[in-house]
């Protein structure tokens, strides 16, 4: 095993952020890129009317309405370690791009604002982390105001996700009451400063919790926490590294990320046990991040971040060996060989050239519409990466162009925000219409948005009938029959895979029952199979 290779790899965390709005998310990413180094000063979420943003937040109604709504990847260093965070959308209606993402990281922090707990985009993210066994930290933000006891927290926790919980810090107090917190991993006392917004907050070793500093530093606290820290120790979970790494149980901090407390205690946590780089399954064979071959997944496009050149960027995990300049490689969903000259790293939409990138990484390619999402990379052995699905959507409408004369860009537009995975946009077998599909209705607006933005497009959308969306295989005899069945179902998605489109749910249930000898998918894999 090449030692340099292997040395890059154990030194990389790369992870997403998952919460559900207004928990904090954004805010916590800055504190982290702070503690990197990788920025100096934390833009500000102010709303429409704002001069500055959110680094992560670039795009123009990102900016206006002070929301995330598209995912983004940002390459920091922290204590020796090399960190890639991916940062997903946190609006309640988030684009299929936010589960994508959570397949390119190894693990993730999940962000509870401690009034509400466990909500319900929480959830969904979560069911998607379940699909891959991904290993969870919780950060329990916002303790400087007042919320649930963080006992009821922990229940939530355990209740809504099933995940065992172990804390790893506990919060003395909470609210105007909010002191510190007590890391039961390291005996070490935290205390928090409102006037200390920014800065790093004392701490205080202690010997044991009878120390008498308690009693000096928290005065009538301190026999409360000594209460609760022994209820944790006796009745709660300790921290089994396998069960955490399996996804079954969850590591929890306290703190607040706009107050900056608590944040760098569970980082430091973080870069310990956090997984490096994790193998990644292919069609033949599962692939180590230590094979000496460079081998790479595009799990994003993203098109026009910068919009005076209609670019469109391919996001490449690195899933093993070494990325170098100017190297060739085999784009296996073509077999045609690419090189790779100008390959990107990722500040949001900051980019730099990058020379050299090893497992973990993401670099950005320009595709110029050749890459499309699950699109596979290799020096030679032809590997065609899984895991790396489309969902059904939820929510359709039906595009309505407002000048006919631009039929041709409105396709365009719509195949290219199709295959960066922002919108489906489906044809009917019979008629012209399109209909588009999403897991959310924000990307409705999102798409009408950037059609206009970006190409110069006029549309509106109105009410479509369908409730559900199943992409449909099978032998072509009975492929056949079911067409001239249900033509008035039946559509193409942008890859030209035939899907049905229903009515309601149970004629959905129907219809499987009716067919039985065909499949009707709720997710699509995206692998480089050769066209």
């Amino acid at each position: 095993m090449d030692k340099q290779l292997k040395k890059e790899v154990d030194k990389r965390r790369t992870f997403a952020i998952i919460s559900h709005p207004d928990a904090g998310k954004t805010t916590l990413t800055e504190k982290l890129l702070l503690k990197g180094g990788a920025i100096h000063e934390a833009g500000e979420i102010k709303g429409r009317k704002a001069d500055r943003f959110a680094l992560s937040d670039w795009m123009t109604m990102e900016k206006e309405r002070g929301i995330s709504v598209t995912s983004s990847v940002m390459q920091f260093p922290y204590r020796g370690y090399e960190m890639n965070l991916l940062d997903t959308p946190g609006h309640r209606d988030f684009s299929e791009d936010t589960y994508r993402v959570l397949t390119a990281a190894d693990s993730v922090i999940m962000v509870l604002d401690n009034a509400n707990a466990v909500e319900q985009q929480t959830k969904k993210l979560m069911e998607v982390c379940r699909m891959r066994d991904m290993p969870v930290i919780t950060f329990v933000n916002k303790m400087d105001r007042h919320g649930m006891p963080p006992l009821d927290i922990l229940e939530d926790i355990e209740k809504e996700l099933d995940l065992e919980t172990v804390p790893l810090s506990w919060p003395i107090g909470m609210g105007d009451r909010f002191r510190g917190t007590y890391n039961l991993f390291r005996d070490e006392l935290h205390l928090f400063s409102h006037a200390d917004m920014e800065g790093e907050h004392e701490r205080l070793p202690i010997e044991d919790l009878d120390d008498p500093q308690l009693d000096e530093v928290l005065r009538d606290q301190a026999d409360d926490l000594r209460f609760d820290v022994e209820l944790v120790r006796e009745a709660g979970n300790e921290l089994e590294m396998e069960k955490y790494r399996d996804g079954q149980q969850t590591p929890v901090f306290f703190g607040s990320a706009l107050s900056n407390f608590g944040v760098g205690d569970m980082l430091d946590t973080f870069v310990e046990i956090a997984p490096s780089p994790q193998p990644r399954p292919t069609v033949t064979r599962t692939v180590s991040p230590y094979e000496d071959d460079f081998t790479g997944v595009a799990f994003k496009i993203q098109a026009n971040m910068d919009p005076k050149h209609h670019d469109r960027m391919a996001f490449v995990r690195v899933c093993s060996g070494r990325f170098e300049k100017g190297m060739e490689v085999i784009h296996h969903r073509t077999g045609e060989t690419m090189r790779l000259n100008n390959a990107t790293t990722f500040m949001a939409q900051d980019r730099e050239g990058v020379d050299t990138a090893y497992p973990g990484d993401i670099i950005g390619i320009m595709s110029h519409g050749r890459v499309k999402i699950g699109d596979s990379f290799s020096a030679s052995e032809p590997l065609h990466f899984t895991g790396v699905p489309s969902f059904a959507p939820e929510h359709f409408r039906k595009v309505h162009l407002d000048d006919p004369f631009r039929s041709k860009h409105l396709g365009k537009g719509l195949k290219q925000l199709s295959e960066e995975g922002a919108i489906q946009a489906f044809r009917p077998a019979r008629g012209n219409d399109y209909i588009l599909g999403a897991v959310g209705e924000l990307q409705f607006d999102v798409t009408l948005d950037r059609l206009e933005d970006e190409y110069n497009v006029d549309a509106h959308l109105t009410g479509a009938p369908y409730t559900c969306c199943r992409w449909v295989k099978g032998p072509s005899e009975d492929l056949e029959d079911f067409r001239s069945e249900n033509l008035d179902n039946l559509f193409e998605d942008a890859d030209g895979d035939l899907a049905y489109l229903g009515l309601s749910d149970y004629r959905l249930e129907r219809t499987v029952e009716e067919w039985p000898r065909l499949t009707f998918a709720s997710t699509k894999e995206h692998t480089s199979e050769r066209e």
